[in-house]
């Protein structure tokens, strides 16, 4: 397992298949297969990678477990609708399930920067961000953050008393901050791909430390895998 911001983690629960899987499954034309990996089995995988011969790294599959900001979730969610290794199919090599305020009712968390933490919006004020504000100005709204998280909760927790459903005395909690979790399970291929593009330095910086995350839990399980294609 690994922890990710304040409250946040990653955590590998299950793989199918291994280096060698991507290897045996490029060479099932040819009706051979490798029982342990050797020097032309990794140059295999290299090649695979830098030509795009992708189908081999769907055979192996990883399962994570998140707990993390709803901001993150929502950004991770779009690997799920728009990694579809067919055109214009939706995708059925990753599964998401995630926990619901319909049905879980326990306290709930919040992700809250610290005073150093705030960063400064960017020059073109689109999105992304730059450099950290004043700690000052990051105190003062770590401290308005924290006024607001606690008026959600205790609004929440009224409705609940009062006979609100679940399902809507949740709107009275702010968003965006909330920590959720749930399982991901998705192809090799498509976890080297969501390292790749949120791992890149002008993604989110709190989805950067996820994406960090999976990628060292990916390496201990397909370390030749996640190098080659990560390279490419």
């Amino acid at each position: 397992m690994k922890q990710v911001l304040d409250k946040g983690y990653v955590r590998l629960v299950d793989t199918m298949g291994s280096d060698l899987t991507v290897v045996n499954a490029a060479r099932a034309s040819y009706a051979k297969e490798s029982i342990e990996l050797n020097e032309k089995d990794e140059g295999l995988i290299k090649f695979l990678a830098k030509n795009d011969h992708t189908s081999p790294f769907r055979h192996a599959m990883l399962q994570f477990e998140v707990y993390a900001p709803l901001m993150v979730a929502r950004q991770w969610w779009k690997y799920i609708i728009g990694s579809s290794h067919l055109e214009g199919i939706g995708d059925t090599m990753n599964g998401w399930n995630e926990s619901s305020r319909r049905y879980v009712t326990q306290e709930p968390v919040f992700y809250i920067p610290k005073e150093d933490e705030w960063r400064a919006k960017p020059d073109n004020n689109k999105q992304g961000s730059k450099e950290p504000v004043d700690v000052a100005l990051g105190k003062e709204f770590t401290e308005k953050l924290l006024k607001s998280v606690d008026e959600g909760i205790k609004l929440y927790e009224e409705a609940m008393e009062k006979g609100i459903c679940a399902e809507e005395a949740r709107l009275f909690l702010p968003a965006y901050g909330m920590y959720v979790s749930w399982y991901w399970t998705a192809s090799l291929q498509s976890v080297a791909h969501f390292i790749k593009q949120r791992m890149d330095s002008h993604s989110q910086y709190e989805i950067r430390q996820y994406a960090a995350a999976v990628k060292e839990l990916a390496e201990e399980k397909f370390p030749l895998s996640i190098k080659a294609l990560l390279e490419k």
